[in-house]
């Protein structure tokens, strides 16, 4: 139950990328890092529908993180990447090559054998002040070097650093997630009472923000590869400091876990530098193509592609 509800919010989060990207991605670029993009997103429908993806998404993920474990919940979130490309390959019509295969095999069997290898256990740890406040302090300063880092450079960069950014603030927000839900399984009332729902208030709102600045900034692979791939390697760390999440390393089974990490990263960087994925354009221009207007031309979405496109405009 927990591998499907992860798989579930997986599918949620690709439709919510690939929605939220059209709602933002014709944005001024003076609205970077400004309020004035979460204004320009909220005019336009595609970007609420994703919206409400996301919001179910979340439901599914803080169900997930209540019946299992941060460091199980979160690296099963890296197949929103293979459904990206299908939705892409469907939706907007574009082709699949070898590199799409390769990549999506890699993924699926490098995930596969993190969890068959690390057999997570314990994770259920309470943890202390002291903890969330290495763990938070840790997170903080990730995200604002990430910040720091996204304000020059070319367009690709700035979306991976942006997409740095907000992943570290969803994985921080997932292990709120799962306190509150603990709070919530008891007495929901109780959660009001807890520092831990306000946490996931800030820490959420503030990797929502930075992801719809990663998916403004540039190109959809230099974005999803960071928001999808370092999410689950933070969250990884955070549970094992949080709550005492207990991963087989001894023996050969270390290495193994490390080997199919690496294959899962691997096929997730292969499957996200993808022209499926960055949408570049034809004719070898280098110029990536947004998706309101891959889609606006896709014939396989005809008039009610169109009508949506033109609601990001």
């Amino acid at each position: 139950m927990v591998y499907l509800l992860a798989v579930c919010a997986a599918l949620a989060n690709a439709l919510t990328s690939i929605l939220q990207r059209m709602g933002v991605e014709s944005a001024p670029e003076s609205a970077r890092l400004h309020l004035r993009l979460m204004a320009y997103a909220v005019r336009h429908r595609v970007w609420l529908a994703g919206f409400g993806l996301m919001v179910l998404s979340f439901a599914l993920q803080a169900t997930a993180l209540h019946l299992g474990r941060l460091s199980e919940v979160q690296p099963i979130l890296t197949i929103e990447l293979l459904f990206l490309v299908i939705i892409l390959s469907t939706w907007f019509q574009f082709s699949i090559g070898w590199r799409e295969w390769l990549g999506s095999a890699a993924a699926a069997l490098g995930l596969s054998g993190f969890l068959l290898f690390a057999a997570p256990g314990g994770g259920n740890g309470q943890p202390n002040a002291v903890a969330w406040g290495e763990v938070g302090g840790a997170c903080l300063v990730a995200v604002v070097v990430g910040v720091l880092l996204a304000l020059r450079g070319p367009r690709w960069w700035r979306a991976a650093m942006f997409g740095f950014s907000g992943a570290v603030g969803y994985a921080f927000a997932a292990a709120c997630t799962k306190e509150v839900t603990r709070y919530a399984a008891t007495d929901w009332v109780s959660i009001f009472w807890h520092w831990e729902t306000y946490g996931l208030a800030v820490s959420g709102a503030l990797a929502i923000f930075l992801a719809q600045n990663a998916y403004h900034a540039g190109p959809i692979a230099a974005s999803q590869s960071t928001l999808v791939l370092v999410d689950p390697l933070a969250s990884i760390l955070i549970g094992i400091v949080l709550f005492g999440d207990d991963l087989r390393t001894h023996g050969a089974w270390g290495p193994a876990e490390a080997l199919s990490l690496l294959v899962m990263f691997g096929g997730g960087l292969l499957l996200s530098h993808s022209p499926l994925v960055t949408g570049i354009r034809a004719g070898g221009t280098g110029e990536y193509e947004r998706l309101g207007e891959r889609g606006r031309h896709s014939p396989a979405n005809g008039v009610v592609a169109d009508s949506g496109m033109q609601s990001c405009r």
